[in-house]
Formats: C-alpha cells, sequence, structure tokens
C-alpha cells in the first residue's frame, strides 16, 4: 500500500535547540525534518508541531517552525495525552449562516464536511520516548502511523533502533524521507517534482 498525500497529515516532535547536540547523526535528521515540512508544505499536508518542555529546551528550528499550523507546548511525553490526537480530527463543517429571510434548510446547499485524513506521518526525537508514546497513543486511536526513520534520532541508536522495533511490532509503517516523498509525488509529472528534486540534490 503506497501513501496518499491527500489522507496525511505530519507531526513533527521535539526538534528543539537544546536536544540537538545530544542526538545521534543530528545533523541529517534535522535535515530531513526541515524537507518533511518543506514538501508537505507544498502538498497541501497539514503540518503540526511539538515542543517538549519549552523553557527548557528551547524552540524549534525556524526552517521548520515556519511550516507548522501549530505547536503543541507539552509536558507529557505522549503529545496524544496534551491534545495532538484532538487537532488531528477534521474541523466539522459550518453551519449556514444566514438571517430568519435565509433560504429553507430544504433548500440550502449542503456543506463539505472537512476531509478526514487518517494517516499520520510522524518523525521526531527522542524515538524511544516521545515519538515513541505519540505513535503508540495514536495506533491505539486508530490513526494509520508512518514514522520516517532517517527523520527520527535518539541519543543512541541503540534505543532508537529498539524504538522502531517495537513500533513496528505495534502496526506502525517504517519509511524514509526519500520513499515518502517519491510516494506523496508520485510521478516526474507531478507540479511539485521540481521542488522535490532540489530538497533531495
Amino acid at each position: 500500500m503506497l501513501i496518499d498525500a491527500q489522507e496525511c497529515q505530519l507531526v513533527l516532535v521535539d526538534y528543539q535547540a537544546k536536544l540537538q547536540p545530544a542526538m545521534a547523526g543530528a545533523a541529517e535528521v534535522w535535515a530531513n525534518a526541515a524537507r518533511l515540512a518543506e514538501l508537505a508544505s507544498a502538498l497541501g499536508v497539514p503540518v503540526w508541531g511539538t515542543e517538549q518542555n519549552p523553557s527548557k529546551l528551547g524552540e524549534m528550528p525556524p526552517e521548520i517552525r515556519r511550516h507548522c499550523r501549530e505547536v503543541l507546548a507539552k509536558m507529557q511525553f505522549s503529545a496524544v495525552e496534551e491534545g495532538l490526537g484532538e487537532w488531528l480530527q477534521p474541523e466539522p463543517a459550518q453551519a449556514p449562516r444566514g438571517n430568519a429571510r435565509s433560504l429553507p434548510r430544504h433548500l440550502q446547499k449542503p456543506q463539505a464536511a472537512a476531509q478526514e485524513r487518517k494517516s499520520i506521518v510522524v518523525a521526531g526525537c527522542e524515538a524511544h520516548i516521545c515519538l515513541m508514546q505519540t505513535a503508540l497513543d495514536l495506533l491505539e486511536d486508530e490513526f494509520e502511523v508512518w514514522v520516517v526513520t532517517d527523520a527520527c534520532t535518539s541519543r543512541t541508536e541503540r534505543n532508537r533502533d529498539a524504538a522502531y522495533d517495537r513500533l513496528a511490532g505495534a502496526g506502525a509503517e517504517l519509511v524514509t524521507t526519500e520513499m515518502l516523498a517519491f510516494e506523496w509525488i508520485r510521478s516526474a509529472e507531478h507540479p511539485d517534482f521540481k521542488l522535490l528534486q532540489n530538497l533531495f540534490k
């Protein structure tokens, strides 16, 4: 099964200034997060961010943060525990506006419901703590979860890899940044194919 950009949302977990120096392979991981955020934004994929205790650990870098619709400041390790799940639900249809002279209800055009996007792409750190707990809670809430492995990290590779094993066993799909990007685009004729090429030169 290929992943469809029209059914996705992207959650970027805790790419924060004070965490970066301690993370394994951080430069590549942060660069891949920026690529994901830029491509998702261009494709209309909603991007959400989280920050763990930002008063102590700092904010996301601006090249990632500027693509996020909202950034959730949290103290719980799972962002779902702090309300992320509500953000990922479709917005309810707006009730028609008007006054007493409006058309009768049976003549009003039905309001289109917001599209449900149940495929959640997650990336971030630490893979074995905040990312894993968030992803497991999303699976519990019946979202499809795709973990972008080369945009995730922990302080040690052992912890990171243990998180991947556990997530895969729980039903998450493990992908890479390029794998995801090319599945979102699907064709060299896609209008954003040039952007994809530039991001992955």
